[in-house]
This record gives C-alpha cells, sequence and structure tokens, in this order.
C-alpha cells in the first residue's frame, strides 16, 4: 500500500544546477556530536513465512493488491509510482537489489561479477554479465542496452523525458570489453555510487528512441528479462497479469500467474475476505480484524463480542425489542427496520471474520521513515532557534510508541536521516541537536525574542499614534469613526440606564461585533486573528457571544483544527454553556443572565481586561503576533496514525509557549497543494531507505537556489532548509569510492542535517501484510526486494488457484 506521506518521484532525482558558493556552515564541527559510535542495532526481520523451493508447489496464481494500475511501466518517469516498482520488479534486470540488511548485493541471475577495475586515471568499471542472460525476444543481455540506457539517462537529449539522471551524467563513455558479455564502463569524474546505476535495465528497444522511451513503455513492455513477463492489462478489471517467463534462465517461477490487483485501501478488508486478493498491505484496523478473526476460531459459534451490536446492552436490547412490538406502529416500523439492518451487519460481519481466518499478519519496518518537517523558507521557523526549539519540545520515544507501540514492533526514535537501523553506517546523530528538553526549547525561544505576553506588545518600531498602530486596530478615518460611535453608544447606555446588561448594551455588544469584523476584514492575518483570540486579549464586551463554539482543542493545547466537524463543534458548545448554567433548555441566553450581576463571575462590566484562557496563557508572541504554527496533516483514513501523531506533538508544542493551526486536507492535495507549494510550517510525510544516500539523499537535503523569478529552486527539500556545507559533504561522499570513507563522510552530513533542524526524524515506519496463510516466501519484506520465482502455495495446501478456493 502506498501511503500518503510518501511523495512521488523520490528516488535518485538528481540536482543539475550549480552550488551555491555563499560560504559554508559556520558551526563547531559535528562528527562527533551524536551520541556514539556506529551502532550496531539491528533492523526488525523480515517477515515473509521462509520455505525452501523444494516445499513449494508448481502452479497457481496469485493475486496482490497495489493501490492503482501504474501510470507508467517507465520506472524513470516522474509519474512512477510504489506499482510500476512492484512489476517491473518482476519484469526487468535488477543488477543491485537490497538484501534484508539494506545492502545493495550483486545479483548472479544477471551478473557474475562487478567492480571497480580502474581507479586513476578515471574511474573504470567492469561488468561480467550471465551468459544466460537473455530478453523475452531471446536476445542476448549486452553492452547495446547499457549504451542506449545512459543515452537516455544522462541529460543532455532533452527529446528524453526523464525524472532523473543521478550518476548517468558522470559516465564519460561504455565500451563492449573482451567479449560480447562483458561491459567496460570509464566515469569522467569518480562515483562512489555506481552500483545504483542500470537498475532496473531496460531493452535498447525502449531506451533507444525518444517516442518508445516517452509513449511506448508507458502502457507496454513487450520485451523484459525477469522470471515473469507481461501477459495482458486490464483497465476495466483493474489487473495487470504476469505469466511465467519461458526463456528465464533461473529459478523457474513457482507460480503460473501472479495478477496484481487495483484495490483501494478502504476496500482492502473486503477483498480479503471475498477471496479477491491473497497478499495486500493493510493497516493497523485490519489486522486487528484478522488477529480476532483467529483467536475466534474456536469459539464454537458463540455470537461475537466484537463488530456490528456487540456494543449493544441488555437493557438497550430489551427496549429494542419492546419497541419492535409495541402498539405504536410508527415506532415499530423504525425499531423493525433498525432491528434488521442490523442483523444484516452482525450476519455480514460474522461471515468476513469467518473468511478472515484463512489469513496472517506479516509484520516488520517499512523501509521508510515519517519525519516532522518544519519549513523554513519564511515566518517563525526562518529563524534556526525557533525551528530547534521545535525539535527540543518533542518527546521522540513517545511519537514512536504511539504507532509502533500497539503493533508489537520495536518503538525506537530514528536517529538518522540517511541510513535506517540495522543498515551499515547507521548511527544515531541526533546529539547534533540535543535531546527532549523543555528548558532548552524555551531558552531558544526566549533568545529568538518570542516571550509571554509579546502578542500584546506592537512592534519595536512603531510610534504612539503612528499609522502602523493604527492598522493594527483600524485604518484611518474608518478607526476614528467606529471609535467615535462606540463612545457615543457608550454614552446613550449610561445616559438610559447604568445596568450594562440591559438592551442598550446588548446594541453596544453588536455593536463591537460589527467591529471586530470590519477589523478582521481590514488586516485579514489568519495568525493574528486566531492569536489574539488564544492570548486573551479582548475586551468583556467584546468577546464572541453566549453559545458561539469555541476553536477546537487538543487535551489543553491551543491547536486551532481548522477542518472541524462544525455541527458536533457547535453542539459541545452549547452544552458546556448550558452546564454552565449560561443558556436555558431552549438554547436562548437564561433570563437571569440578562439581569444585572446575573451569573456570578460569568460578566464583568464592559471595557473590563478578561483573562486569558489557560491554554493561551503560557502562548509566547512577539510584535503583537503569537507564535502560531501552521500544521498540515491530510485527512483521508489511512492517514490516521499522522494525525493521531501530529496531535501530540501540538500538545507537546503548547507545553513550551507555541500554538498550532491544524489543517487537514485531501490526501491528493497533500502534497502538490501545500507541501511542494510550501503552503505549511509543519507536515508530517516519508522518506524510503536507499542503500546510496550519498545520491538519494542529496536532493532531499540540497541549499535551496534562488529562480530568475525569484522563487526558490528546491528540488525535493520541501523544508527549504539547506547549507552550501551539507551540499559539499554529500558530493565528497558520491565521489570517494572507499565505503568506510564515504559512510564517515554521510555521518557527518547528519549530523548538519539534525542541527539545521529542517527535517525531524521520528520512526520508521510499520509494515503490515496480509498473507494467505498457505503462501510462502511472501509478506513483509523489510528491506530485501522480492524473489518472485519462489513466492507459492505450500505444497499439501496448493492444488488450485486462489480464485477456486471457497471461503
Amino acid at each position: 500500500m502506498s501511503h500518503v506521506g510518501v511523495p512521488r518521484g523520490t528516488v535518485r532525482k538528481r540536482r543539475s544546477l550549480a552550488l551555491l558558493t555563499a560560504g559554508v556552515l559556520t558551526i563547531p564541527v559535528l562528527a562527533g556530536c551524536s551520541s556514539g559510535g556506529e551502532e550496531t542495532a539491528r533492523g526488525v526481520p523480515q517477515d515473509i513465512a521462509p520455505a525452501a523451493r523444494e516445499t513449494v508447489a508448481d502452479g497457481s496464481t496469485v493475486n496482490w493488491a497495489v493501490d492503482a494500475l501504474p501510470a507508467t511501466f517507465n520506472a524513470f518517469q516522474a509519474d512512477a509510482d510504489s506499482a510500476t516498482t512492484r512489476i517491473t520488479g518482476a519484469l526487468l534486470p535488477t543488477l543491485f537489489p537490497m538484501d534484508r540488511t539494506g545492502q545493495p548485493k550483486l545479483n548472479p541471475d544477471y551478473l557474475e561479477s562487478a567492480k571497480v577495475i580502474e581507479r586513476e586515471p578515471k574511474q573504470v568499471v567492469l561488468y561480467k554479465l550471465n551468459q544466460q542472460a537473455v530478453w523475452s525476444d531471446g536476445r542476448e543481455i549486452g553492452a547495446p542496452d547499457f549504451v542506449a540506457q545512459w543515452r537516455a539517462l544522462r541529460g543532455k537529449d532533452s527529446a528524453f523525458w526523464t525524472a532523473r539522471n543521478a550518476g548517468y551524467e558522470r559516465i564519460e563513455k561504455i565500451e563492449r570489453g573482451a567479449d560480447d558479455l562483458q561491459v567496460r564502463v570509464t566515469f569522467s569524474k569518480p562515483y562512489a555510487d555506481w552500483r545504483a546505476l542500470f537498475s532496473p535495465l531496460y531493452p535498447k528497444e525502449i531506451t533507444g528512441s525518444p517516442d518508445a522511451f516517452n509513449d511506448g513503455a508507458r502502457t507496454t513492455l513487450k520485451n523484459t528479462a525477469g522470471p515473469f513477463v507481461l501477459r495482458s492489462v486490464s483497465k476495466s478489471k483493474g489487473t495487470v497479469t504476469l505469466a511465467r517467463n519461458p526463456r528465464w534462465w533461473g529459478d523457474r517461477a513457482k507460480l503460473d500467474t501472479l495478477v496484481f490487483r487495483a484495490v483501494a485501501a478502504k476496500d482492502r478488508t473486503q477483498a480479503l475476505a471475498d477471496g479477491t486478493v491473497d497478499v495486500a498491505d493493510i493497516d493497523a484496523a485490519t489486522a486487528d480484524r484478522i488477529t480476532l478473526a483467529r483467536r475466534d476460531r474456536g469459539n464454537n459459534g458463540q455470537p461475537l463480542n466484537h463488530g456490528p451490536g456487540s456494543e449493544i446492552t441488555p437493557a438497550q436490547a430489551l427496549r429494542s425489542w419492546a419497541q419492535a412490538h409495541g402498539s405504536d406502529e410508527d415506532v415499530a416500523e423504525i425499531a423493525q427496520a433498525a432491528r434488521e439492518r442490523n442483523r444484516k451487519a452482525v450476519v455480514a460481519y460474522a461471515a468476513e471474520q469467518k473468511a478472515l481466518r484463512d489469513f496472517a499478519v506479516r509484520k516488520s519496518l517499512e523501509p521508510a521513515y515519517t519525519q516532522l518537517a518544519l519549513n523554513g523558507e519564511s515566518g517563525p521557523l526562518a529563524d534556526d532557534r525557533v525551528r530547534r526549539a521545535v525539535a527540543r519540545a518533542l518527546d521522540r520515544e513517545e511519537l514512536a510508541r504511539t504507532v509502533l507501540g500497539p503493533l508489537g514492533l520495536p518503538a525506537k526514535p530514528l536517529g538518522s536521516h540517511l541510513v535506517l537501523a540495522g543498515q551499515p553506517g547507521y548511527k544515531d546523530g541526533s546529539g547534533a541537536l540535543g535531546e527532549q528538553n523543555t528548558k532548552e526549547a524555551q531558552a531558544l525561544l526566549a533568545d529568538a525574542g518570542w516571550t509571554r505576553g509579546g502578542a500584546a506588545e506592537p512592534p519595536k518600531d512603531t510610534k504612539a499614534g503612528s499609522e502602523a498602530e493604527k492598522k493594527d486596530g483600524k485604518d484611518g478615518k474608518d478607526a476614528e469613526a467606529d471609535a467615535e460611535k462606540k463612545t457615543a453608544d457608550d454614552a446613550e447606555a449610561d445616559k438610559d440606564s447604568t445596568d450594562k446588561a440591559d438592551k442598550d448594551s446588548a446594541d453596544n455588544e453588536a455593536a463591537a461585533e460589527r467591529k471586530k469584523a470590519d477589523q478582521a476584514s481590514a488586516d485579514r492575518d489568519s495568525e493574528d486573528s486566531a492569536a489574539s483570540r488564544d492570548e486573551g486579549l479582548y475586551i468583556v464586551g467584546d468577546d464572541n457571544k453566549p453559545g458561539a463554539p469555541a476553536p477546537a482543542t487538543v487535551g489543553s493545547a491551543s491547536a486551532v483544527h481548522v477542518l472541524a466537524p462544525a455541527r458536533t463543534a457547535a453542539v459541545q458548545g452549547t452544552a458546556l454553556l448550558r452546564q454552565a448554567g449560561l443558556l436555558g433548555e431552549d438554547g436562548a441566553v437564561a433570563a437571569t443572565d440578562k439581569q444585572p450581576g446575573g451569573a456570578a463571575g460569568a460578566y464583568a462590566p464592559v471595557g473590563t481586561a478578561a483573562p486569558a484562557p489557560a491554554a493561551a496563557k503560557g502562548q509566547l508572541g512577539k510584535d503583537g503576533k503569537t507564535l502560531t504554527l501552521r500544521f498540515v496533516l491530510p485527512s483521508g483514513p489511512g492517514s490516521q496514525s499522522l494525525r493521531s501523531v501530529g496531535d501530540k506533538i501540538a500538545v507537546m508544542l503548547e507545553k513550551i509557549g507555541i500554538g498550532t493551526e491544524i489543517t487537514k486536507v485531501p490526501d491528493e492535495s497533500y502534497f502538490k497543494d501545500h507541501i511542494a507549494s510550501g503552503a505549511y510550517d509543519l507536515a508530517l510525510y516519508s522518506w524510503p531507505a536507499t542503500a546510496y544516500p550519498a545520491t538519494d539523499g542529496r536532493p532531499i537535503y540540497a541549499k535551496p537556489e534562488p529562480a530568475t523569478d525569484g522563487s526558490l529552486l528546491v528540488e525535493q527539500n520541501y523544508t527549504r532548509v539547506g547549507t552550501d556545507h551539507i551540499d559539499q559533504l554529500f558530493d565528497k561522499a558520491a565521489a570517494e569510492l572507499d565505503e568506510k570513507a564515504a559512510r564517515e563522510l554521510m555521518k557527518q552530513a547528519d549530523a548538519r542535517i539534525w542541527a539545521a533542524a529542517g527535517s525531524i526524524p521520528l520512526f520508521q515506519r510499520p509494515q503490515l501484510v496480509a498473507v494467505d496463510k498457505k503462501l510462502a516466501n511472501v509478506g513483509a519484506f523489510g528491506f530485501a526486494a522480492p524473489r518472485y520465482q519462489d513466492i507459492g502455495f505450500k505444497n499439501r495446501q496448493a492444488a488450485g488457484s486462489p480464485a477456486d478456493r471457497k471461503k
């Protein structure tokens, strides 16, 4: 299952513009500023029900769920996605797939050897191909395929629409070696990540011309070289069907056919229960249902204590029966219909649970991590002290426990941006930033000028009576006119009555409400507007009328949820006011509250400064503005864990005086309209793991460059935070052929990325996969690439295709 939190096109996208040369990072050396030396932390092992090939039956079909049909079969195009990667992995050569430890490992199906044979004067790599390796049309895999792919991806011919060319631009020439099975690649400058090249490898028929590359490979692959070939694509059925490759020279595929079927995340449970799919990435809710189904196997037909109807108490059931059989025909009809709907739901749920018993949940950690991104382009987070304060306020262990703990997975926060736990070279570099420390975070904010009560202070360069001061309240004559009107109204009210709660006072309140609306429209700054409310810097008589819904909060945090259930919020606000005695049963202001004195403590004379709300008392401000950050989160059903983490982060930030305005947006617009465009302050999203951090990590953390139109060219650095020194470390590592030295450079780069505080790694993402329990060698693969030829049903149960099994 692809996740909302992972950007598309993240693999080896190469920056093509020159580095900025405006100085290097002026901070102390950070190479040793980590919590220790290179760590031996083990990653979570893969969970695939491993079985020897001789115990796996030949034949049958497996249906594997993907989020959608791939937009293209060309992995080098911008819209290639997880389905593209999954399917091409079974069809095309990958010369160095990742193993279970996250290292690139030579694939003997395609290579006898590949190594650097010369370093001076130039780097030369010699590939010796497996002499049996052929394309599905019978032609040998050879140097012409390497040459064609290099020319298509090196970036010199704009006719090829390619999203990435990392490394290919460093190649000077490709030649035939001593024979047709040898390929000699000479680099113009050293390239440490040469193993990343030519994977997947396409036949020259695709990479040899722009038309075939741009359009031909989008919808079909006629010539392949994997254990399977592409048999058909059905858009109407939402399937891509692969068949066993008769020309495959390696271990023969156990399956006859492998079907990738488009199934949305919300439909996975139903698809599993119906037998539509045999393998599917799932969320925690579906995993829980499978666990419950297997637990309930021996309940001897007793009603389930979960699912529809399980929450109905005996008293509720008796009341429902009585209504359904009562003398009131209208009530009885409604009750009978409700009981019938519930009965059908219970039956359907029980049938699904019975079918789900045939599945197991395979779990590991996905080769990807979730981070908190801090947009440093503008606003408060442009100040690195504020970014570091945010980072120091986070209890990353608690956030990891929130997501991983309930799944029984190790809940340890990630310590590196570039290497995951279990991969060679992993080292916790978070010490460059510092551990969670509320006092240190508050000190950083104070040093940046954010203080309690700072929101009440005018900008330092504003003089009394200046235009700037007038704009903070009213503009020019409008402000004077409103002030005169309010004075006149107050004088009239005093003349008619000394009672501040009578009708004229109510008119004053309405006038104040109009004034407040005019002010908001004159200076439309959402943060200032929200902040002034949160700070409690309002005047009694100018506040909202009783019954108006209050902003939603997270616990005691000053987190305003922009996308909120308005009806529920209004009902809740009304209920709270009624509990406080402010409203009558009909929702109107209670009569006693209209009289002088009213409820004790409910009202003070108009003009009296009101105390700030509890959550707002500690919120920081500066130059008349509160410190409030826009926190953007996806709103889709598969993003619940991200929203839970976001709510916890809001509470943690509130403790140091930072408010958050949480905006929940549709999944499909999350990246395009918010992350990539920079319309956020805080956001949660993920990056995939890589065996080549010097190449793949650079565009993610590269210093943004100014474009001719004044905008920033950010590549994939959506935090807009970077330094020249970080860029230089990436460049050095990419050219360092000594593996150990390159890893040391990456540790230095990671320490500086931590110190810049634009990206805060939180945890490695969970990987949950539902698998037919009779299947072997498939499940939660972790770092490793699947061996598709080994997947199949265990001998004893593999009598036919899953579609033939009755559930």
